[in-house]
């Protein structure tokens, strides 16, 4: 049975006599009013201050000439037109990734789609591509293909899995029997649709939304090789041609304000909706609904998509690997690459998921300004460009903490500040989706805060948080500019050896590392696409 009201009460408070839950709800009485627990708000502060150090770092950079300085720079004309190019990019973006994702998601999960299953699986693999070898794919392909439109297409063709993984899950996690009872109603499929289910999909088309647009603000890879100038390509020249980072700091600074105002306006689309079930878990699932005679036009949609996102770079990399004249099988290379990829995607996965963790959960059930404020401190590194991070973590580590320059640990660190938000995001969706009032029987049973989140929130929500972790791993895998910085001397990811042999016009010796990391990422994407299957 669920529950439902269009408002929070006072903790504690009961039900008003004669009122009788049913429906959605749902955040109702979650945490409202009551403080986060000592045991989960230390390490949320540690995780948000973790988060903001570059942030300190900009600050310092940023006016290490003064204010007058940096002003002129970020009211300089030029950096006008980087903003406008950066969000019309962001803009198309996230408009054709959330038509892919809802679109694909709506006939995998609730639809007589032929082959569901297989196709949602299909449909997780662009995760394991990254934009960077997206965007080869079309440049050797269609050398046209640049500016706007080449970056637009390579990004979204990778990018629409974010918006399409937690919409799945949320229509998973949707009682049908709400639609069935608006449909006895008399409401047609598109009204129910529209009136019962796309709202209860919000949260999770907003947050996946965001996610999109962060990656997007943060790309380097594709937005370089499409020569379309956005912040991140500026900022990155603009490091390489002076020994002057005030420019760059202030560029970099613009970007953190772009971010914080689309974090607050996913925070403001989202509401103060979120749902639960009590219960276990859905009592029994959707009935598909028919497709008739939209079966072919669904299938030549999904297969559009599949062939676009995951078939075309594949054939790409693998006409390169058979007709390549400079291609080089260096196995012994190839697989002390491969090890060292999967080393520090691993490390950095379970560093991110140990960090997101109290504040995914403070998120989830917790109101208030500083719950809120834990929130967007974590999405403040993800917008960053790698580079500035990076940058970042050398400053400190120069400055305060010497042993850990140009080491691994602190190549771990800059992948937990990058990506921390995509873990976040994951934890506050399971959690949101654990049903609360079983914590609140744990606590009324004198169980302390940190026993009820050890025995009661995190094994309900465990499967969200483990496939959040699945998909930090992958991004680990797939980042680029901070581990061309930060790696340890010697030590070669396949990333880094995929951009420099790229770099020297090697596209047959790249493609190998390229495959490697295509089919390692591939993995994790398709046991996220098991997962909500």
């Amino acid at each position: 049975m669920t529950t439902a009201q269009s408002a929070a009460p006072p903790a504690g408070a009961p039900a008003p006599p004669g009122r009788r839950r049913v429906g959605l709800t749902h955040r109702a009485g979650v945490g409202s009013g009551r403080r986060p627990p000592l045991v989960l708000l230390v390490p949320a502060c540690v995780a948000a201050l973790f988060a903001l150090l570059p942030l300190g770092y900009l600050a310092v950079r940023a006016l290490e000439r003064g204010p007058g300085y940096a002003w002129d720079v970020i009211a300089d004309e030029r950096t006008l037109q980087l903003l406008g190019r950066s969000l019309a990019l962001t803009t198309v973006v996230v408009a054709a990734c959330l038509v892919l994702g809802v679109s694909l998601a709506w006939l995998t999960a609730r639809t007589s789609l032929p082959g569901a299953r297989a196709w949602s699986v299909l449909a997780t693999l662009p995760l394991a591509v990254p934009s960077y070898v997206a965007a080869f794919a079309w440049l050797s392909a269609a050398p046209q293909t640049t500016g706007l439109a080449g970056a637009a297409l390579a990004l979204t063709l990778v990018s629409f899995p974010y918006v399409l993984l937690p919409v799945a899950a949320a229509l998973r996690g949707i009682d049908p029997a709400q639609e069935e009872a608006a449909r006895s109603l008399g409401h047609g499929p598109l009204r129910t649709f529209w009136r019962v289910t796309l709202p209860q999909l919000r949260p999770a088309a907003a947050g996946g939304a965001l996610l999109v647009a962060l990656y997007v603000l943060s790309d380097f890879g594709a937005v370089s090789l499409m020569r379309y100038d956005t912040f991140t390509r500026a900022i990155h020249t603009s490091y390489r041609a002076s020994f002057d980072r005030t420019p760059a700091a202030a560029l970099s600074v613009v970007l953190v304000v772009l971010t914080m105002a689309l974090v607050a306006a996913e925070a403001r689309t989202r509401g103060r909706a979120g749902h639960t079930r009590t219960g276990g878990g859905t009592a029994r699932p959707a009935i598909p609904m028919p497709l008739g005679r939209w079966r072919i036009p669904a299938l030549a949609w999904c297969t559009a998509v599949v062939a676009a996102a995951v078939a075309f770079p594949l054939g790409t990399l693998g006409y390169w690997l058979a007709v390549g004249t400079s291609a080089t099988w260096d196995l012994g290379a190839l697989t002390e690459a491969a090890s060292a990829t999967l080393g520090v995607a691993a490390a950095g996965a379970a560093l991110t998921t140990l960090l997101a963790l109290p504040v995914g959960v403070i998120a989830a059930r917790h109101r208030g300004r500083g719950a809120r404020l834990l929130e967007q401190a974590a999405y403040a590194g993800h917008a960053l460009p790698g580079i500035t991070v990076a940058l970042s973590l050398v400053f400190f580590a120069v400055r305060y903490a010497y042993p850990l320059y140009q080491q691994l640990p602190l190549l771990v660190c800059a992948y937990a500040v990058l990506f921390l938000p995509v873990t976040v995001a994951a934890t506050r969706a399971a959690v949101l989706q654990a049903p609360p009032v079983l914590e609140d029987v744990a606590r009324s049973l004198g169980r302390s805060p940190l026993r009820v989140l050890r025995e009661v929130t995190v094994p309900l929500a465990a499967p969200g948080v483990a496939a959040g972790a699945a998909l930090t791993f992958v991004v680990c895998m797939k980042e680029l500019p901070a581990t061309l910085l930060l790696r340890p001397t010697g030590m070669d990811t396949l990333a880094t050896r995929l951009w420099t042999e790229t770099g020297a016009g090697s596209f047959a010796a790249a493609a190998p590392y390229a495959a490697a990391l295509i089919l390692l990422a591939a993995v994790p994407s398709y046991l996220l696409g098991r997962h909500r299957t």
